[in-house]
């Protein structure tokens, strides 16, 4: 006698728990909003580009990577995106080996530019879109916009590539 009762105290427990699931279930889900779709790349890449403008003034340092303490070119780089939340290499080598390669005419906010000093990559920057770009240019220099079509950029440019996804 004992057995049954226990069973049916057992049995009314999980019928109801599986007509309260099936109800759940039985529910129209409600739809998102319709949101218009942004490219992702573009939205990071115009965060990143706004970023680095904003640390224009910052004083030029060799093997800097704070605005504290001033920026060398890749230094730059890796703190602005690392500032908005992307790990990157902290060499201008190491970032042109991560970057996927993009034409300059591919290239949109946010991407690097690649330039080289006779046979060796030396400098990178942060493209703005226009044909400009932030960069941390030389000692006794301070972080600013420059020109692709400025000549030295122009004969010098290597490649543009894209670190965001």
């Amino acid at each position: 006698m004992r057995a049954m009762r226990a069973i049916r105290a057992f049995r009314y427990p999980v019928i109801l728990s599986i007509l309260l699931l099936a109800a759940g279930c039985a529910g129209t889900p409600s739809l998102p909003e319709p949101v218009e779709p942004q490219p992702a790349t573009r939205a990071a890449g115009g965060r990143i580009a706004d970023f680095a403008v904003s640390l224009v003034g910052v004083p030029y340092r060799y093997g800097g990577n704070h605005p504290d303490e001033g920026f060398d070119c890749s230094g730059l780089v890796h703190y602005t995106y690392s500032s908005n939340g992307h790990a990157v290499p902290r060499t201008s080598r190491g970032q042109y080996q991560a970057a996927q390669k993009i034409t300059l005419a591919q290239a949109a906010e946010g991407d690097l530019v690649f330039f080289r000093d006779q046979d060796n990559l030396s400098h990178v920057g942060i493209y703005l879109g226009g044909g400009r770009f932030v960069h941390a240019p030389s000692s006794g220099g301070a972080v600013s916009v420059a020109s692709m079509e400025a000549p030295w950029y122009r004969r010098r440019f290597v490649a543009a590539g894209r670190l965001l996804p």
